[in-house]
């Protein structure tokens, strides 16, 4: 498969990188400043640009976007709406746009986050954007014919624990080898409008 993974710089793209590229299948890793390819996802244009310089792809897989973390009782909208323009939007961009350059059978993945249903102190923008994600591939998959998406959720990464781990207080990390496999699953397998969490 010719899979474009968009956040193959982070530590969950480049073990989503690593996974299928062992897999067999061609990976063309895009990211904001490193990769193979560059990508604004907040752009119309760079989604469309990145598109027409790939071609059809069989799989798109999302590991990226960012979000605010702060306390609600301080926040404000311009705050709140960095996750709304990035991760929110930027990802549902990618597969608004990128369905257009999918193969017949082909997939699309994106990536919310634990806190979607287990909301965390500072994390009200994060809890808004995670659901907001999986209920637009549920909505999606409905709308897909001939093709899939769906939605990875994972818990705290190992790797990012000495920096998150107060914001996480009595939650278990997995390392980002083990999420990546939730990616695999959904990229080979047969299910659309999933969320696999991983946690």
């Amino acid at each position: 498969m010719k899979i474009l993974v968009v956040g193959g710089a982070g530590t969950v793209g480049r073990a989503i990188v690593e996974n299928l590229s062992a897999a067999g299948h061609t990976v063309l890793s895009v990211g904001r400043s490193s990769g193979e390819h560059r990508v604004d996802i907040t752009s119309d244009a760079s989604v469309r640009a990145l598109f027409e310089q790939v071609g059809r792809v069989d799989a798109i897989v999302s590991a990226t976007g960012h979000l605010f973390f702060g306390p609600l009782s301080q926040m404000s909208a311009e705050q709140f709406d960095i996750g709304l323009q990035d991760k929110l939007l930027g990802q549902v961009r990618l597969a608004l746009i990128g369905q257009h350059y999918l193969n017949e059978g082909g997939s699309i993945t994106l990536t919310s986050g634990i806190v979607g249903e287990e909301p965390i102190a500072q994390g009200v923008n994060a809890t808004t954007v995670n659901a907001a994600l999986e209920g637009f591939v549920r909505a999606a998959a409905t709308e897909l014919p001939g093709r899939r998406i769906n939605v990875v959720s994972p818990t705290v990464l190992t790797e990012s624990w000495d920096v998150f781990a107060s914001y996480f207080p009595g939650f278990e990390s997995v390392p980002a080898a083990r999420v990546a496999l939730a990616y695999r699953r959904s990229v080979e397998g047969v299910q659309t409008g999933r969320v696999y969490r991983v946690g």
